[in-house]
């Protein structure tokens, strides 16, 4: 601001200078009409560029980051989801949008990803999974000018003996059992009669609560919509990584081989395998499914003949909640210090709005029992009580 009013502060002293300059003759009076000329020509310049400056600093753009979880960016779940709602938040509020991905998933490499974008003037880092939580809890104190969002997990030191949501920071987790239960009704009503499977990535609590959410919902279609459908503690494995394809199909294979004919896949990139042997299946005429997790994954199970191997999906929305984040952070209200949980109350889990696959009786047991879920009628344990696993 300061140094933009340096050249019409010298305007005005050399226009000065010049009304009191005697006049001598014609020639020097038609020089002094020139050099009123060119000061009024500087000055207006100095004005536009003013004028300039302070556009680009009103357009500055909010730098947003994120560093990735183990997988990829197209991970087809919860880094994907994430990374989603940070490029809406790019169209739609005109931020600057970076991910990085990290050499490896121990607390070095996160923190080292962290500050690359820290040092490089982002004011908003999100990051996807309970393995940033010890990363965060010392980012949140060593970069206290940047907003951490962390999905999926509490900063906590190495030994849990200290949990802590920093005020430039915001926890979330999401109600996975609900989302789980509302997909477990609609492919039990759907499908009728048969036996289910889960295959998990790392036995983690977002993931074990998207299996026991599964198996209650499978219990509660039997007792309140007449189906016989079973699942047996063989067909509930985890498979121990987000990452390992192969795996995902060979016991997505052996559980279809067995006579499975839906199997929920809640495992990022080992659940892309479970996708595509689902989609090998039923290209041979195999009368299976799988259920993805996370995001909607119907588009990940296409086959040529333009259908797709995906029953459903088990939602939480990743991308509203990187999304929402963002637009918090620039209308200033980012609830920073809060431990916030998403759940069938704030519309953060559900199935799709579009399911090609389910038919309408199957749809509308869903949204009856996401009703009892919003209204608190239904309610759906966060533990294995009962439950396989």
């Amino acid at each position: 601001m300061y140094r933009n009013a340096l050249p019409l502060a010298s305007f005005f002293l050399y226009y000065n200078i010049l009304k009191r300059t005697p006049i001598r003759s014609q020639r020097s009076n038609y020089s002094m009409k020139k050099a009123i000329t060119v000061l009024f020509a500087l000055a207006a310049a100095a004005l536009a560029i003013t004028g300039c400056s302070k556009k680009a600093e009103q357009k500055k753009a909010l730098k947003v980051g994120m560093v990735t979880d183990s997988g990829t960016i197209d991970d087809k779940s919860f880094n994907q989801g994430t990374w989603e709602g940070i490029l809406r938040a790019q169209k739609d509020m005109g931020i600057d949008a970076k991910y990085l991905k990290p050499a490896g998933t121990t607390e070095a490499d996160y923190l080292k990803e962290i500050g690359n974008l820290a040092d490089a003037g982002y004011q908003m880092v999100i990051c996807p999974g309970f393995k940033f939580e010890t990363a965060l809890f010392i980012a949140q104190d060593k970069y206290p000018n940047v907003k951490f969002v962390l999905l999926d997990g509490t900063p906590h030191n190495a030994d849990y003996s200290q949990n802590k949501v920093g005020t430039n920071t915001v926890a979330v987790s999401w109600e996975e059992q609900q989302s789980g239960f509302v997909a477990g009704v609609a492919a039990a009503v759907q499908i009728k009669e048969g036996e289910f499977g889960f295959i998990g990535g790392m036995e983690i609590p977002a993931v074990q609560k998207y299996n026991w959410g599964w198996q209650q919902g499978i219990k509660y279609a039997d007792e309140n919509f007449g189906t016989k459908i079973t699942i047996k503690p063989e067909n509930v494995v985890y498979q121990g990584t987000f990452s390992d394809v192969a795996a995902g199909q060979q016991l997505a294979a052996s559980m279809y081989d067995k006579g499975v004919k839906v199997v929920f896949a809640a495992a990022g990139g080992v659940g892309v395998g479970v996708i595509n042997e689902a989609k090998t299946r039923r290209s041979n005429n195999q009368d299976v499914w799988m259920v993805g997790v996370d995001v909607d994954q119907y588009s990940d199970g296409l086959l040529p003949n333009g259908k797709s191997a995906v029953l459903t999906s088990a939602m939480k929305y990743l991308d509203r909640a990187s999304y929402d984040m963002i637009k918090a952070q620039l209308g200033n209200t980012f609830p920073g210090g809060q431990s916030l949980v998403l759940n069938a109350a704030n519309d953060s889990i559900g199935i799709p709005p579009a399911n090609p696959n389910l038919s309408q009786e199957s749809q509308d047991a869903a949204a009856k029992v996401l009703a009892g879920l919003k209204d608190g009628t239904i309610k759906v344990a966060a533990s294995a009580d009962g439950l396989i696993k």
